[in-house]
């Protein structure tokens, strides 16, 4: 790897780790130093390698740099501990006599308890896939931006907002105990979840970011099932979903950019290696009694990477959407459960439970309504469509229903 891509390849990996291991060692009081402390890690780095060159061991030059500086920070504020209270004089005293440990294992830790007090539930959604970005994958804020499809002030102050919020609340950087660990797992795993969507439905026509916020998804669910405490059947469903989705990731956009239909995907271009992932995961959910929406998303996920387009596949999936429905009702959902119909029943079927639904205000109910009703009624098809196009907001989106209408 050059000298120039190595910094950026480095802040990627590295920055969370170091972050995250100061901030288990400061506590959430003190996060923007440790943000601080590791960005300016990494301006060192800019600044001496491109005088004295790449030091042998990158990684643990930048450990090195980054626990001096936290031990040069806490030696700077002794003046000020000499006028605090006695007791914050020892606490920081400890701090400071408390070896910063970037031991793999300790940052494998650090990591982890950072993923569950960044997904506290007194934060919002958005707040938390937006910390978890920023920490926990190392996304400067200009990406988390593009990800957002908004600017870096909202971006900024949401995180602030979010930060002041996990400061008041004193929330600690620990994983939950035994008891405690199903309930608060629920939220880190809705975030990792929405963190995957937002990559593989993101509206940004960056393709590599979007990428990336996918594989970011993946390791940060992977880092659950490498911990026995966290390693549960719902956390194994959610990462074969991933894994499933993820290997039609190159079919779904053509080279001009396009959206690719499901029924006109090239198979070629799935990833076997993924398919395989996404079956071994799913079969290591099975184990125990429980079954979460994950389950049943990951076992639809599975049939949609079987290519033949057989009777038996369908119904499966219908009866796999019509449980889904039954656990957490979605608008996307019902839409989907309404295309699958079409499959096993035919699409006047198809139609009366599509009308049903009435979802006027999203362009995905009048598009499927236009595919219903091609080669039935393909005046009526071609109205859905142009009212598709009136409400879709993204050009990909713009793009595929246009073809649509063309072909009339």
């Amino acid at each position: 790897m050059e000298q120039q891509e190595i910094i950026p390849h480095l802040f990627r990996t590295e920055y969370r780790k170091i972050v995250s291991v100061l901030c288990r060692h400061f506590g959430f009081g003190q996060i923007e130093i440790a943000e601080d402390l590791a960005s300016d890690t990494f301006v060192t780095a800019a600044q001496t390698w491109a005088i004295k060159g790449l030091p042998p061991n990158p990684t643990a030059w930048l450990y090195n740099v980054a626990k001096n500086k936290a031990k040069n920070y806490l030696r700077r504020n002794a003046v000020f501990e000499s006028k605090v209270s006695a007791e914050i004089q020892r606490i920081s005293a400890e701090l400071y006599e408390t070896a910063i440990d970037l031991s793999p294992q300790n940052i494998n830790d650090s990591q982890l308890q950072m993923m569950f007090a960044i997904c506290h539930p007194s934060i919002s959604a958005e707040a938390q896939i937006g910390l978890s970005l920023r920490i926990l994958c190392g996304f400067g804020i200009e990406e988390i931006a593009d990800a957002f499809l908004t600017n870096k002030e909202t971006i900024n102050k949401r995180l602030f907002r979010a930060k002041e919020k996990l400061r008041g609340q004193n929330i600690r950087i620990e994983l939950p105990g035994e008891t405690e660990i199903d309930a608060r797992l629920a939220p880190v795993l809705t975030t990792i979840y929405l963190l995957f969507n937002e990559g593989y439905y993101s509206e940004s026509r960056n393709k590599t970011l979007r990428k990336d916020l996918c594989l970011e998804a993946m390791r940060l669910c992977t880092m659950l099932i490498e911990n026995r405490q966290t390693n549960k059947p719902a956390v194994n469903a959610l990462l074969s979903l991933m894994c499933f989705h993820t290997s039609r990731f190159e079919a779904r956009i053509n080279k001009n950019g396009e959206q690719v239909l499901y029924d006109e995907q090239d198979t070629s271009l799935w990833d076997p290696e993924l398919i395989s992932k996404g079956a071994y995961f799913l079969h290591c959910a099975a184990s125990g009694t429980e079954l979460s929406k994950y389950h049943l998303e990951a076992t639809i996920a599975y049939w949609r990477t079987q290519k033949a387009d057989t009777r038996e596949k369908w119904e499966s999936v219908l009866h796999l959407y019509d449980q889904l429905l039954q656990i957490e009702y979605s608008p996307i959902a019902a839409l989907n459960r309404v295309y699958v119909l079409s499959k096993v029943k035919g699409k006047q079927s198809a139609i009366l439970e599509a009308e049903k639904l009435n979802l006027t205000g999203n362009h995905f109910y009048f598009t499927l309504l236009g595919e219903l009703y091609t080669d039935i009624d393909n005046k009526q098809a071609k109205l859905y469509f142009q009212k598709a196009l009136s409400l879709a907001k993204t050009t990909t989106d713009k793009q595929t229903i246009q073809k649509k209408i063309d072909a009339f």
